[in-house]
């Protein structure tokens, strides 16, 4: 039997030098198409893929390694006197490493393709050839990333491939091939519009290892979708500080989520996830002031998204207090200059930052033995009825709006008090409503007089309305639905507050 090794790529990064370093060890190369074009123009003697099946490739190429002079070759157990028998009765050669990586399907979906060129660019022989080495991983050895040629060549060059590292390059085929299949089966599952299928596959890319979790004691990294999505923070251009941490990126994707609903210059200031200070405004600079008035507080240590580029102004309020983050979509190159006086501070620029996401958005939550799905939380509200004698006027309505979109990303229960598009006071995370309104009013910087007050969910009882008319809260808005709702109104009524409904609760856990 001759040492072979079968090679045939369509990432050719290092594929050339790997090639050498078999041909000097005594392998002879078996090519197909381009790599087998590439190698002989680095001076690399190849046999083609079909001077071993005896067969032509054909049918444009889907058909050229699926034949058993191949798939024997790979399958055979070497220590098996059974399968060396057949070999030599069948006139099959063995093949000893095999490296192949798989037609560019994420790039072709992710450049923007054709449904017949998506499926054109689906691989069938690839996997089924790293398929049939890995599983005779004892004999041979597979490689199905360039980035483990150096020690799977280094170890050949020795004269073993410890069993350590065959089980390995196993391991990287296998999980190699089932994230290729599971943005096969993504793609068609969108193309398709299927919501919820009956198994669930996902694929994602380890991007780096955090130095720690939630705690320090906590192991954690982190990972995007293999298909990436750019106006994520998992993507984010770095201008300035250290490595995000993992609270850093679950109170900055709180932070941008929020920041979305806004088609005004707003900017957003989180704290443990939880929006402290919101704002929007005709310029960055006033949204800022407004955001960090809120609750000036809060938002030290917090984290800042901006929908808007920040300019040199408002870089020099930022940096008069700790803040983790600053998220926007650009920077201009004097704000950048400003920020970077403080070295610990995360600058992020993520383009489009603020760009809505996608419908059939969903959203994934991982629990003990499962996981949770379900549609994102799209949209405020689409109607408001008033259910009171006292009528809300415009502006009472635009801030409404306002109070409820802000009230949306709270986690519950919560309560939102609101002055035009200035939050005033938040409270947030509470087991009963009540707390929660007594927490916003509480901390409304200033007095909550002549403000509105949004909740996340109905008032099962009219303490609420109580606390507001204590603080001097106009207008209520609420989803109503609650079988005491004749209550709040009532009380609403005898305090002269507006009170409207929206028919549309916003929980978040």
């Amino acid at each position: 039997m001759k040492k072979r090794a079968l090679i045939s790529v369509s990432d050719k990064t290092g594929v050339e030098e790997a090639a050498k370093r078999l041909e000097k060890l005594g392998y002879e190369i078996i090519s197909t198409g381009g790599t087998e074009a590439a190698l002989k123009k680095a001076g690399v003697k190849t046999v083609n893929i079909s001077d071993i099946t005896g067969f032509p490739e054909c049918l444009d190429g889907r058909v050229k390694t699926l034949h058993p002079a191949v798939h024997a070759g790979l399958l055979a157990m070497r220590a098996n006197p059974s399968h060396m028998e057949q070999l030599e009765k069948l006139g099959i050669n063995t093949i000893d490493v095999v490296i192949v990586n798989l037609y560019p399907f994420k790039q072709t979906v992710m450049k923007g393709c054709s449904f017949a060129e998506a499926v054109e660019n689906i691989d069938i022989g690839g996997p089924t050839m790293l398929r049939s080495a890995a599983k005779n991983y004892q004999d041979v050895v597979v490689i199905v990333d360039p980035a483990d040629y150096e020690k799977a060549l280094s170890e050949l060059e020795s004269g073993n491939v410890s069993i350590e590292t065959r089980k390995y390059l196993m391991y990287k085929v296998y999980q190699h091939t089932a994230v290729y299949d599971t943005l096969i089966s993504g793609y068609l599952r969108s193309q398709i519009g299927i919501e919820f299928p009956d198994q669930l596959t996902l694929a994602y890319e380890k991007k780096e290892q955090m130095r720690y979790g939630e705690n320090p004691h906590q192991k954690a990294a982190v990972y995007g979708e293999a298909i990436p999505v750019y106006n994520s923070l998992i993507n984010a251009v770095q201008l300035n500080g250290k490595q995000l941490s993992y609270n850093n990126i679950n109170d900055a994707n709180g932070a941008i989520e929020l920041l979305k609903e806004f088609d005004e210059t707003a900017v957003v200031a989180v704290k443990h996830a939880n929006p402290c200070g919101v704002a929007c405004a005709d310029t960055v600079l006033d949204a800022y002031k407004a955001a960090y008035e809120a609750d000036p507080v809060s938002i030290f240590g917090g984290i800042v998204a901006v929908n808007e580029c920040v300019d040199k102004a408002t870089a020099e309020e930022m940096v008069k207090i700790f803040l983790e983050i600053v998220i926007a979509p650009d920077f201009t190159d004097e704000a950048v200059e400003v920020l970077k006086r403080k070295p610990n501070l995360r600058v992020l620029k993520i383009k489009d930052v603020a760009r809505k996401n996608p419908a059939g958005t969903m959203e994934f939550k991982k629990v003990y033995g499962g996981l949770i799905v379900q549609e994102a939380d799209n949209g405020v509200y689409d109607e408001i009825k008033t259910v009171t004698k006292a009528q809300p006027d415009k502006q009472d309505l635009e801030s409404m709006k306002f109070a409820m979109t802000v009230v949306k990303h709270c986690k519950s229960n919560a309560i939102v008090l609101a002055r035009g598009k200035h939050t005033l006071g938040i409270g947030v995370g509470q087991t009963n409503r009540i707390w929660a309104a007594c927490q916003a009013v509480e901390h409304s910087i200033g007095g909550a007089q002549g403000a509105v007050m949004a909740s996340d969910a109905f008032f099962p009882f009219s303490d609420c309305v109580e606390e507001a008319a204590k603080a001097g809260v106009k207008a209520i808005v609420q989803p109503g639905g609650s079988i005491r709702d004749e209550e709040s109104i009532k009380a609403c009524d005898e305090h002269g507050i507006a009170m409207c409904f929206t028919g549309v609760r916003h929980f978040k856990h």
